[in-house]
């Protein structure tokens, strides 16, 4: 498969519905074979499997990460840490820029008899040579027969022969063009055979004399061969071009970024003109065919979004259009979304990571954290920019169509089209505590302006992803320094500490002029420990979660060229039923506490953990009882670092000053270890929300093995049966009602069919426990 070039569309229509238009194309029932056009650059005609090319790298075509860096600088974009097309980039950039690279250093002159697998492996090798040795090479004749295929390959200096004369064309001053060939009788021949089977190409002649002179190491990079633009300087150059950069300036911004010397990229200004004009050209002649593609796709998503309204009432949709009626902005949700929104919505992930290359969309996807700590899908949006309006819009929608899923669908609609204040009005109660997004001001200023009782936190992952591009550039070898510096201060629990600690790091390192010092700082109250610890975030600020979203994405993301089989995609994600279930876990107590043993007949086994990891801290702590009650906590082994505990005993309420259940809505160690002190056998029911519960779960807890003993079968019915107890006790027609469903349900169960071999699994592990 042969891909020498390809044109980038990162903000406009896109790139797969471009390449198919600006070339020529031969059609089958399943298949495209796209002629690629020469261009200026001197590239060949040659062909190529369209539909075989999209399906081996589809994501990195329709689907790319946002570059564009919240400073607001055009100039300034984010390379993600394991990004492969920029890593690879950047590798290459490394090896094109400096001469003298491991791979050339081991080549050696090529010599008669000398074996290779492939003829494109030789070609490799020969092309390292003569680029260690001041000339380039080209491809000359190929031999073929019926029964071997092609048997030869010729490959000459980039000098060999003559320019066969022209034809003038008729004009009053023709150009004159000299030509570099000079019949240089530099040359390898590749003859191949078949031995024992295996195929393998030797050189069967091979010269190295040239009649010109070679060129030197500073010379020889810009030869046609060795000039390449990377996929992810592509990108770059036409982020630049539309923000109205000239090529000179465009060419300077690339070698600040890449920190080389003028004149010292793999590619030269004439290169860059070439390609900005290529894109402009193509852009300009397929314009109207790609925007009827991209109307038509949207079209197409509304179509299928009212067909699912129509399948299920539950469903929810909304879009906006623009003066010309065309879909501008759209959003939809589905119904276990809507039933998991009441539960797990207290805390939701607003994600706007990946911008649709192909639509110029930029996705936006809701999450909530379950009580198993996994993402719950809650929404997805397309937006048509990044501006506060889309943003605005896009919380709009969440909260109207989540705020009451039960209400009739024709008030709904009515709401809908109320003003904005009528908005804020129901969402009163119901909107989340938290919000967690990137860094982003438009997103910041919309969750203010429609979100006003939301706590809103950038997420430490983003932070933390875009360190590297922006402070190892001016950093270089203490950029590791800083980052361990960074990450203990990101987990200061005091605002002064931090703030003192943050100084010291900037005047350490350098940084007080730094644009992205003073972006983090002027978001300092969204990312650190200090200033959000006492806002609500149910442990979704874990890398485990973060892990989860991207194979989230990976799932939703692959290979989707249409936004129709996107939104297909997504709703099978979403589906709960077609998530794994949780294995039902046997939770092993570590210690002899009441309140462990009562905790793990409650709590779903990721809550459990989390818990049982703050009880078995809290053994290390003492405590001091104060005159009011209260209670002083420390490690036994410091005599700084007290956490004061507030303990009321009338309304059994208790309070931490390092926020933990605030933050986690899990106990910390401090206050189970005065609930211990206080003689409590179980945790307060306030204490243990239900989030966190294992009646909680929005799927069916699933044994591993299919074989569960009755003791584990018990944790997960006795919480609902003790509450169900206390709530019929207290009239006697909650007592009869209750009883009265019971026996009901009770038979009803017994008359169910009863596997034999699950039952035999029961039998068999109840005999092994005794």
């Amino acid at each position: 498969m042969i891909f020498e070039y390809k044109i980038v569309f990162p903000l406009g229509i896109g790139l797969l519905c471009g390449m198919t238009t600006i070339f020529s194309s031969m059609k089958g029932p399943n298949f495209s074979i796209v002629q690629r056009r020469s261009s200026r650059l001197g590239l060949k005609k040659h062909f190529t499997c369209f539909y075989t090319k999209m399906t081996m790298k589809p994501s990195s075509n329709i689907w790319i990460r946002r570059q564009q860096c919240p400073c607001g600088d055009w100039k300034c974009y984010v390379k993600y840490e394991g990004d492969d097309q920029t890593s690879v980039s950047s590798q290459l950039i490394k090896n094109e820029t400096t001469s003298t690279s491991s791979s050339s250093e081991a080549v050696f002159m090529p010599y008669v008899g000398q074996i290779f697998k492939t003829d494109e492996d030789a070609f490799e090798y020969y092309s390292n040579f003569a680029r260690k040795n001041g000339f380039s090479i080209r491809k000359a004749r190929s031999t073929e027969s019926q029964n071997l295929g092609i048997y030869r390959r010729d490959f000459v200096c980039y000098r060999s022969g003559f320019n066969q004369p022209r034809k003038k064309a008729n004009v009053e001053h023709p150009r004159d063009r000299k030509s570099v060939r000079c019949g240089c009788d530099a040359k390898l021949y590749l003859t191949k055979e078949i031995v024992n089977g295996v195929t393998q190409w030797y050189i069967s002649q091979f010269s190295n004399v040239h009649n010109h002179e070679l060129l030197e190491d500073d010379q020889v990079r810009l030869l046609p061969a060795y000039r390449k633009i990377q996929e992810a300087d592509q990108e770059r150059i036409l982020l630049l071009s539309k923000a109205g950069f000239p090529v000179n300036r465009i060419v300077k911004v690339l070698e600040l970024e890449k920190g080389v010397q003028p004149g010292q990229l793999p590619f030269i200004e004439k290169d860059v003109r070439n390609f900005v004009r290529t894109c402009k050209k193509s852009v300009q002649e397929n314009d109207a065919l790609l925007t009827e593609k991209r109307e038509n796709d949207t079209l197409e998503l509304l179509e299928a979004c009212k067909a699912m309204a129509e399948r299920d009432a539950d469903f929810v949709y909304d879009y906006t259009t623009d003066e010309n009626s065309k879909v501008e902005n759209i959003s939809w949700s589905y119904a276990d979304s809507v039933r998991a929104y009441t539960v797990f919505g207290d805390v939701v992930t607003f994600d706007t990571t990946y911008r649709s290359i192909t639509y110029g969309l930029l996705l936006g996807v809701w999450f909530g954290i379950d009580n198993h700590g996994k993402p719950v899908f809650l929404g997805c949006a397309l937006l048509q920019d990044e501006s506060l309006n889309s943003f605005a819009w896009a919380l709009q929608v969440r909260g109207h169509n989540y705020l009451f899923p039960i209400c009739n669908r024709l008030i709904v609609y009515l709401w809908l089209s109320s003003f904005e204040q009528t908005f804020l009005r129901f969402m009163r109660g119901r909107c989340p505590q938290t919000v967690l997004t990137d860094i982003d001001s438009s997103l910041r200023d919309a969750i203010a302006r429609e979100l006003p009782d939301t706590k809103h936190v950038i997420c430490s992952w983003h932070v933390q992803s875009k360190l590297s591009s922006w402070f190892t550039p001016s950093l270089g070898s203490q950029f590791e320094e800083f980052k361990a510096e960074f990450d203990m201060l990101c987990r200061l629990e005091g605002i002064e500490e931090f703030e003192h600690q943050w100084n010291h790091l900037v005047a350490r390192f350098g940084l007080a002029s730094d644009k992205h010092i003073a972006l983090l700082f002027s978001y300092r109250t969204s990312w650190p420990l200090s200033y959000i610890r006492s806002y609500f975030l149910a442990r979704s600020m874990t890398a485990e979660f973060f892990q989860s979203l991207d194979e989230f994405f990976k799932r939703i993301l692959s290979g989707q060229t249409c936004l129709q089989l996107f939104f297909e995609q997504v709703g099978f994600a979403a589906d709960l039923r077609n998530q794994s279930k949780e294995a039902l876990q046997y939770m092993h107590t570590k210690t002899c506490l009441p309140i462990e043993e009562n905790a793990r007949s409650i709590l779903t086994p990721y809550a459990f953990n989390a818990l049982q990891h703050e009880i078995v801290l809290s053994m290390q702590y003492a405590t001091t009882e104060l005159a009011n009650g209260s209670y002083l906590v420390r490690h036994y082994k410091k005599m700084e670092g007290e956490y004061l505990v507030i303990w009321i005993s009338q309304d059994e309420q208790i309070h931490c000053s390092c926020k933990e259940f605030e933050h986690s809505g899990i106990l910390c160690r401090h206050c189970l270890r005065v609930l211990t002190v206080k003689n409590y056998f179980e945790i307060p029911e306030k204490y243990i929300l239900f989030r966190w519960r294992l009646e909680s779960s929005l799927v069916a807890l699933e044994d591993q093995n299919g074989q569960c003993n009755s003791d584990e079968y018990a944790q997960v019915f006795h919480s609902l049966a003790a509450t169900l107890l206390t709530e019929s006790l207290f009239t006697k027609e909650r007592f009869n009602h209750v009883h009265r469903e019971l026996t009901r349900l009770l038979e009803h169960v017994r008359n169910m069919p009863v596997s034999n071999e699950f039952a035999s699994n029961m039998a068999a592990n109840n005999i092994s426990e005794s």
